[in-house]
């Protein structure tokens, strides 16, 4: 219960009272009826039939999960026959299927209790292998090492994922409520998190006021947030939990509210929120001295305070759900706030349809400059496995290019993309990053996206090895392509389907908008201004003389802006002035090249023209372009957001909140300390030779050798200071590790570097 502002308990809950206790207007209901007709098309509601199958698959597991119990329990206790069956043992289903608002297809969450003589192992073991027996399941596969350890399984068409926890009872009753904080007593840290899904799903329903007007308002937000792009807790935006918390909070401040008016004010509170304020449905639960557990807290956590958009789930231990958001998602998630709003005030104003909100991103038209992520396998088992795993690295991609001081955005499309041909390889998915750089000098600026693209595979690798995760043939590649050569990696479909949104309302203040509406609309009214301003006081030749030289400056500006746009448009047509399209091979099979040579092949777009497209620099251990092939590329010097007008300086000083924000310098670009350390043992790569794995379209093919390069005395000493300095437990990321002694070889060092103006 919430206290109102005299201190007396009201019956409203929430951590405050509600906003407005307005009832719905008949035009607030109509409004709700054509929300539900716009969301029939997406299929976002369930038949009677598929509702009574989901039952029926649900039945069928909580069947095979008491049976395997009971056979659990007579190898284990040797205990009578009349026993066994006192134990129990339950499943329980949390997320958007306990909450009411799953999809068309969409799986269910699931979690399996069982009492305290059956553990961890026998469910990974036996019952996968259980599982396994059944002619119903397929895409059977388990992930024992995920923070939330889980097996993921299709039965009989339903896609199911199951997590396990051990409760501290001798058996489990039928009429056992998981929202008993006691329950989590004596268990460990697996069985905590794996009963928070059910225990926060329970807590959300019991703290919004109205539940069928949660339940559709929560149904249109889910969809709008997966069209747009921004529904993948995996890679730094906001899950399902998240988003429910979200309305759920709507609903505390307008209790009384239809769904399209809850719709309209989910937009313009979260569009002005004051992050990284938290989003509460209850106060927060710190003095629990029985349990211990961990609860967030920025008063009293110092590392709470650097969480960027904290949506703090209510039931105990409360704990953020969006510690993955980074600066560049929480950006791109306020424009689409922004956006949002400005679209359903439209629809309350007659002038759009609610089909408008639910249109598709234009991630693909948005950007110039993107960065594909590959990962792939041989087989399908494999392939499944490792595509879960690598999608759940790519968020420290995304930190990686974040501190890169010359980009100011790195947006990461949650969907994953197959092959579009059959060279590509049947297992095979790809991840898109478009890119928005930023140059402090105008003079220029050279981009080496090496080093933070080396330290991710480095990572995806290492740890996957350390998992016993990886398999032979599984791969992760990396590669830089411009907007006008992605149909070569997305279907042409696709492609049409991301077509560039126009922009509602022309009084936008996102700086990501002006910058798309400055472009369209070019110096003509520019020059309209200064004519008129030349032209409003005619008997003042003073102001007339400063008008005409004002007029020359401009059409001076003007033809230089021209000129710019001519570049910029022989840059996305001509097929010979492309960047370097290296490939970042992170694959685990060898190389063999020769002599320090590179072999480099023209394809149909010209990428590289022979062996004079690119050269192999020996200081530094990479590849360059000649001074005179260097592409230059236009800054695009604005995001959608305020919130990222920081960017260029390091991770922690980029945080609200942050102890750092005021005196953490710049980063330095990369070829400021090439100047300054010749032969910088960041750069060599000393043990292992480069190459690159074959590409496909239009992507070149590269390989080379390189011995190891002279450093100077200088660069020596660093370079011992910097191997004495890293523990013999902790792996060195910025150099190439040694062959292991499964024969096993690391990610391979390549270059992806261009040239900004």
């Amino acid at each position: 219960m919430a206290l109102d502002y005299g201190g007396v308990k009201n019956q409203y809950p929430g951590v405050t009272g509600p906003l407005s206790l307005v009832e719905p207007k008949p035009h607030d209901l109509e409004l709700t009826d054509k929300l539900v007709d716009a969301l029939k098309p997406h299929n976002v509601f369930e038949s009677d039939a598929e509702l009574n199958h989901r039952l029926e698959v649900l039945a069928k597991i909580n069947d095979l999960m008491r049976a395997w119990i009971k056979d659990v329990s007579r190898q284990k206790n040797n205990i009578p026959e009349n026993l066994i069956d006192t134990f129990g043992g339950k499943v329980f289903t949390f997320g958007s299927y306990r909450m009411g608002v799953h999809t068309k297809g969409a799986d269910i969450d699931t979690l399996c209790v069982a009492p305290r003589h059956v553990e961890r192992t026998d469910f990974f073991k036996s019952f996968y292998e259980l599982l396994k027996s059944q002619p119903e399941v397929r895409d059977l596969r388990a992930v024992e090492e995920a923070f939330v350890p889980v097996i993921k399984v299709e039965f009989d068409g339903i896609e199911l994922d199951l997590v396990f926890a051990r409760l501290a009872l001798p058996t489990i009753p039928e009429d056992i409520n998981l929202r008993d904080e006691t329950l989590l007593k004596n268990l460990d840290e697996k069985s905590v998190r794996s009963l928070n899904g059910i225990r926060v799903t329970d807590e959300i329903l019991h703290l919004v006021p109205h539940q069928d007007n949660f339940r559709m308002t929560l149904r249109a937000i889910k969809l709008w947030a997966k069209k747009k792009g921004i529904y993948s807790n995996a890679l730094g935006y906001l899950g399902g939990v998240s988003w429910a918390m979200l309305v759920a909070r709507v609903c505390q401040l307008y209790p009384k509210a239809a769904p399209a008016t809850i719709v309209h004010r989910f937009f313009l509170v979260y569009s002005k929120w004051d992050w990284p304020s938290p989003v509460l449905l209850k106060p927060l639960d710190s003095d629990n001295k029985l349990l211990g557990f961990p609860v967030w807290d920025s008063r009293v956590n110092a590392a709470d305070r650097f969480h960027l958009m904290p949506i703090i789930t209510p039931a105990y231990p409360q704990q953020n759900s969006t510690f993955n958001v980074s600066q560049s998602t929480r950006t791109i998630i306020m424009e689409e706030f922004q956006e949002g709003l400005e679209c359903v005030t439209h629809i309350y104003e007659g002038r759009q349809e609610w089909s408008r909100l639910f249109e598709g991103s234009d991630f693909f038209y948005k950007y110039k400059h993107y960065i594909v992520v590959k990962g792939s396998a041989e087989e399908e088992d494999h392939y499944l496995e490792w595509k879960g795993y690598v999608e759940s690295k790519i968020r420290h991609l995304v930190g990686n290019l974040e501190r890169n001081p010359n980009i100011k955005l790195a947006h990461i499309m949650p969907t994953a993309y197959g092959p579009i041909n059959e060279s590509d390889g049947q297992y095979m998915c790809k991840w898109f990053i478009g890119l928005i750089f930023e140059i402090a000098d105008q003079s220029g600026a050279n981009v080496d996206l090496t080093y933070d693209i080396q330290s991710f595979s480095d990572i995806v690798h290492q740890q996957a090895i350390k998992l016993n995760l990886y398999k032979e043939g599984m791969k992760v590649e990396i590669q830089y392509v411009k907007r006008k050569n992605l149909d070569q990696f997305v279907p042409r479909q696709i492609l049409g389907q991301s077509r560039p949104r126009k922009r509602l309302d022309s009084g936008r203040h996102s700086s990501g908008n002006s910058r798309r509406q400055s472009q369209d609309k070019g110096p003509t009214a520019a020059t309209a201004a200064i004519g008129q301003a030349s032209t409003s006081s005619p008997s003042h030749s003073t102001q007339s003389s400063q008008a005409a030289d004002a007029s020359a400056a401009l059409a001076k500006t003007v033809t230089t802006s021209e000129e710019d746009d001519v570049y910029v448009a022989e840059l996305e047509e001509d097929e010979t002035s492309q960047e370097s399209s290296c490939i970042m091979a992170a694959s685990a099979s060898s190389t063999s090249s020769a002599n320090g040579g590179v072999s480099s092949s023209t394809n149909s777009n010209g990428v590289l023209e022979g062996d004079s497209a690119m050269q192999w620099h020996s200081s530094d251990g990479s590849f360059r372009r000649k001074e005179e092939d260097d592409s230059e590329v236009k800054s695009e010097n604005s995001v959608g957001s305020p919130s990222s007008q920081d960017s260029g300086q390091d991770a922690a000083s980029k945080r609200p909140g942050s102890p750092f924000h005021n005196d953490t310098p710049p980063k330095k670009p990369k070829d400021i300390l090439d100047q300054q350390i010749p032969g910088s043992p960041m750069q060599v790569d000393e043990k292992i030779s480069l190459s690159s794995s074959s590409t496909s379209g239009s992507q070149p093919q590269l390989s080379c050798v390189s011995s190891h390069p002279s450093l100077s005395d200088s660069a020596k000493s660093i370079a011992n200071k910097h191997v004495d300095l890293h523990s013999t437990e902790l792996p060195d990321l910025t150099s190439p590790q040694p062959i292991n002694a499964t024969g096993f070889l690391p990610p391979l060092k390549n270059s992806i570097k261009l040239k900004l103006k």
